[in-house]
């Protein structure tokens, strides 16, 4: 059984958590702007399920909802956002999520075809010095559990490839963002888009590596 390895910052911010009494949770963010954040119910608890079974994990499959600018969002190691419209962060928000990311955290963003314009924006409060790169082919994020040659592809929107795009802060991943992809569409219960069992098992399989990257490999 592998062991979570749980950066310092979460024991040295007054909401830590207790790993050894307490499951682990991953979480989705919620923002203001009006777009749903609340997208994609089922795929955070299958995708917990899924690592549990496939990486030797023991998260609690009942996630949460943290909100941006909450110092909640420091009890978890991973906060996951996505939607399909409009993002606001206040000067307050970009200021919470930089340090939650600089102290060792982690925000997937995957967009769920519409965020992007408005993510791209918000992004610039949070680090206005840095820009979204693309990930390259073998960087460890693609190949740990599991191997990809880049993101899959999900669903077909618009015929543009899946990418994969980053913000690094001294070195480190820490902003993952699918794009041109819909993974966490692909994570969710097989009757909501009726999925082909072999497309599921891909966005699942490039979850796990996530997970995987966040909590296994650093």
């Amino acid at each position: 059984m592998k062991v979570l390895k749980i950066s310092l910052f979460f024991l040295l911010t007054a909401f830590s958590i207790n790993v050894a009494s307490a499951q682990l949770k991953l979480a989705q963010l919620e923002y203001n702007g009006g777009g749903d954040w609340y997208a994609n119910k089922t795929g955070l608890k299958n995708l917990s399920i899924f690592c549990n079974r496939y990486l030797g994990t023991s998260l609690n499959p009942n996630y949460d909802y943290v909100e941006v600018g909450s110092k909640s969002i420091f009890e978890y190691p991973y906060l996951y956002m996505t939607g399909h419209g409009n993002v606001v962060f206040s000067d307050t928000d970009a200021e919470n999520l930089r340090l939650y990311l600089t102290s060792g955290g982690f925000l997937h963003i995957d967009d769920n075809y519409g965020l992007d314009q408005f993510i791209r924006l918000e992004l610039k409060k949070v680090f206005p010095d840095k820009e979204l790169v693309e990930i390259p082919f073998n960087h460890p994020i693609y190949h740990q559990k599991f191997d990809f040659e880049g993101l899959p592809k999900i669903h077909e929107h618009d015929g543009k490839p899946a990418q994969g795009l980053g913000i690094f802060h001294e070195g480190r991943l820490v902003i993952f963002y699918s794009y041109e992809s819909d993974l966490g569409n692909g994570w969710e219960d097989p009757s909501i888009h009726g999925d082909p069992e072999s497309v599921r098992l891909k966005a699942l399989q490039m979850g796990a590596n996530i997970i995987s990257y966040i909590f296994l490999s650093q």
